[in-house]
C-alpha cells in the first residue's frame, strides 16, 4: 500500500468513526427535549421518564418543572418524592411543578398545596417582577439576602426570588425548617434561571 492509499484509508476510517459517533449521539438524544411533551402540560398529569441533568440545561430555557430536580426536592423534603406533576400556579398563573412525598395519595390535586410536598413556580419575562411585587404586597415579607437580585420569605409558606427577568417561588410543605429547605432549593435553581 502506498502513502496516498494509507492517507485515503485513514481519512475514510476517521469519517466512518465520525458518522458512527454522530449516529450514537442522535440515538442517545432522540427522546430528549428541553421541554416536556405538550400533553404533559395538562394539570395533574405525571411527567414520567428520566429527568435530564439540570446543570446541563442552559440558563433561560428552563420552566417550573426544570428549575428543581426530583433529587433536590426529595433532599429538601427529607424523604423520597415521586415524579413531578404539573398544576396551576395559584398566584402567578401559568405552571406549578409539584413533587409529592410517599404519604401523599396518588391522584392528589396538584392545584391544592398539601403537606409533604414541594411546589415550584418559575415565571419568565416582563411579568416576572410584576408577579414578584404583587405577591410581596399581599404578604408580610421578610427580606432574604444573598439570593438573586431580591428575595423574601412570605412569613409562613414560601420563598420568592427575583433574578433579572425571572421570578422563582418555592414552597416546601411538611418540614421543620421551611425557610432553610426553600433557600437550599433556590440556591440550586438560581444558575438555571
Amino acid at each position: 500500500m502506498n502513502m496516498a492509499s494509507e492517507h485515503t484509508c485513514a481519512s475514510l476510517g476517521l469519517a466512518v468513526l465520525g458518522l458512527a459517533a454522530l449516529a450514537l449521539a442522535a440515538l442517545a438524544f432522540s427522546g430528549c427535549s428541553a421541554h416536556p411533551p405538550q400533553a404533559a402540560a395538562t394539570p395533574g398529569v405525571v411527567i414520567t421518564g428520566a429527568q435530564p441533568a439540570q446543570s446541563a440545561v442552559p440558563s433561560g430555557t428552563v420552566d417550573s418543572c426544570e428549575a428543581v430536580t426530583q433529587a433536590e426536592a426529595g433532599s429538601a423534603l427529607g424523604q423520597s418524592v415521586r415524579a413531578r406533576v404539573r398544576g396551576k400556579a395559584t398566584v402567578e398563573g401559568g405552571i406549578a411543578c409539584v413533587f409529592y412525598g410517599p404519604s401523599v395519595p396518588p391522584g392528589t390535586d396538584p392545584d391544592v398545596p398539601v403537606a409533604n410536598s414541594v411546589r415550584v413556580v418559575l415565571v419568565r419575562g416582563s411579568n416576572a417582577s410584576t408577579f414578584f411585587n404583587d405577591y410581596k404586597s399581599k404578604v408580610k415579607p421578610f427580606p432574604v439576602p444573598g439570593l438573586g437580585d431580591q428575595a423574601y420569605y412570605d412569613g409562613s409558606a414560601s420563598l420568592s426570588v427575583l433574578k433579572a427577568n425571572a421570578y422563582l417561588r418555592i414552597a416546601v410543605i411538611g418540614v421543620t425548617d421551611v425557610l432553610g429547605a426553600e433557600e437550599k432549593l433556590a440556591q440550586a435553581a438560581l444558575p438555571r434561571m
